[in-house]
């Protein structure tokens, strides 16, 4: 099957980037709620027909969605707790308790220490109060999910019950899942785990819910699957076989990549490396229940660090920088053809940034996958850069920035001379709006599609930056304020996606919508 046939799913549009956690609201953290509807209607009212996020996993070290406990849970700190108030499931009151936040920063602690004992709560009058059509819905849910979901809330109630710390440092007989000790925890941990799986319902409900919403709209939703998962994750724990670890359940290879525009020493990510031979064995089945996972959640997948499945950075696990490594071959086609014989073509975009050869291009290429292009890594050679527009083929994504950069004001000030005056030569402008400069851009590219973070649309500084690649702490906190998004800031985009072809005025949002 060719490209044009595989990718009909990719048409001429433009959208925002923005992860759920940056919305406005009043509990510390964006979540599902009203804000996130109001930025749908900000999207469909701007022109945009893409909603891209980052992976909805749990937090994990560093607070990163990328280090996640789970590679198909989702974080219970982006349930709403209005809805649940509206479910009867909270009484009003118990919010009057939230604490006070910043407005622009995400306080993870405490958030976590304000919400989940209010989701504990629900839950309790949830078991005491649901109908038979809630129990029979839950139940279902858990039914549904019992590939990853029950161990993970048995992973989840553990954690819990080990103040935390990480599978390596439990009691060998519970770390390395002995039937005995996996009955006796089971038995006594049992309302822990059913607390688990009610957030991950609640969670999978409010998302749908959102999601229909947004496609009613107009509006798809482009998701993110990082191709690793955390040492100290309910997927390493219960399949241990299928990662190179040793006798201890220690990694004895670990993920990375070699040095680049981000790191000149590379970077060390430390995920345990998968034992594609394992997997291949077993019909990549895990791979292909997380895709089921991402597929029921989203219209469209950002397939982080392509590359990876071609050929990926192994670095011995003692070594504390990534310099020191070597390129392995990955699984190539093979798990690609099982995730399409399991799920039918598959809506993906190939993050194939970085270190790339003929042969990964080649392997996106002979899916029809689409690639990435960045703006910010446009500038800092001749014309012959792949990411300036000029190059680029259409059956391609444009990036302003993508999570690892700065915001385009932040990068612009942060450039040296020369490259500031080719970005200007190159735009015909003066740069007073660098950020309108960048979006129009990308938008008027011939890529197929453009994303912009929201970052670039409101016009802030490095301050607004998501992450620093390598930065292990203080990351992933940014959020916007309520009242940031305005008519005119909708106008500009909506007539930049008019005139460069992304918008149909004349199609209603429900037509869209049905063709997604």
């Amino acid at each position: 099957m060719n490209g044009d046939q595989k990718t009909g799913y990719l048409r001429r549009e433009s959208g925002i980037l923005l992860h759920p956690t940056s919305l406005p609201g009043p509990h510390g953290i964006g979540d599902m709620g009203a804000a996130a509807r109001g930025f749908v209607d900000f999207l469909e009212l701007s022109g945009q027909g893409l909603w891209q996020i980052l992976p909805l996993g749990p937090l994990g070290s560093g607070d990163s969605p990328y280090a996640s406990p789970s590679a198909m849970a989702g974080n219970p700190l982006l349930i709403s707790l209005h809805a649940l108030v509206e479910e009867g499931l909270l009484s009003p009151q118990k919010l009057a308790a939230a604490p006070i936040v910043p407005a622009k920063q995400v306080d993870y602690a405490a958030t976590a220490a304000f919400k989940m004992p209010l989701l504990r709560e629900a839950c309790r009058c949830f078991l005491e109060g649901a109908t038979s059509a809630q129990r029979s819905e839950f139940a279902a849910f858990r039914d549904a999910s019992r590939f990853w979901l029950d161990d993970y809330a048995l992973f989840a109630a553990l954690k819990e019950a080990h103040g935390g710390r990480s599978w390596l440092e439990w009691e060998p007989e519970i770390a390395f899942r002995r039937p005995a000790a996996m009955d006796r925890w089971y038995q006594q941990s049992a309302a822990e785990i059913t607390f688990h799986q009610f957030a991950q319902f609640q969670f999978s409900r409010q998302w749908a819910s959102l999601k229909q919403y947004a496609n009613r709209h107009g509006v798809r939703i482009v998701g993110d699957i990082p191709i690793f998962v955390a040492l100290d994750s309910s997927d390493v724990w219960a399949t241990p076989e299928l990662f190179h670890l040793d006798e201890r359940g220690n990694p004895t290879v670990v993920s990375g990549v070699p040095p680049d525009y981000f790191s000149k020493t590379g970077q060390r990510w430390g995920n345990p490396l998968y034992r594609w031979d394992v997997m291949a064995r077993e019909g990549y089945n895990w791979w292909v229940e997380r895709f089921r996972v991402a597929l029921a959640q989203l219209d469209m997948v950002r397939l982080d660090h392509f590359r990876g499945f071609q050929a990926y950075w192994e670095v011995p696990a003692p070594n504390r920088t990534a310099e020191q490594g070597r390129w392995v071959p990955g699984p190539g086609m093979a798990l690609f053809r099982a995730l399409e014989e399991a799920l039918g073509a598959m809506p993906v975009i190939a993050e194939d940034l970085g270190v790339i050869t003929p042969d990964v291009d080649a392997l996106r290429i002979r899916l029809g996958y689409p690639g990435m292009k960045v703006l910010h890594f446009a500038f800092g050679s001749d014309e012959r850069n792949p990411h300036l527009p000029h190059n680029y083929p259409r059956h391609c994504v444009v990036y302003t920035g993508t999570h690892d950069n700065d915001t385009t004001v932040g990068w612009y000030q942060s450039r040296p001379v020369r490259e500031r005056d080719a970005l200007l030569s190159y735009l015909g402008t003066k740069g007073d709006e660098i950020n309108w400069d960048l979006m129009r851009l990308a938008i008027a590219s011939v890529a197929a599609v453009a994303i912009v973070p929201l970052q670039d649309v409101l016009g802030l500084g490095s301050e607004a930056r998501m992450n620093q690649p390598g930065q292990p702490t203080g990351n992933w906190g940014w959020r916007f304020v309520a009242g940031s998004l305005l008519p005119e800031q909708a106008g500009r985009l909506r007539q930049m996606a008019q005139s460069y072809g992304r918008y149909e005025p004349s199609k209603s949002p429900q037509e869209t919508a049905s063709t997604a």
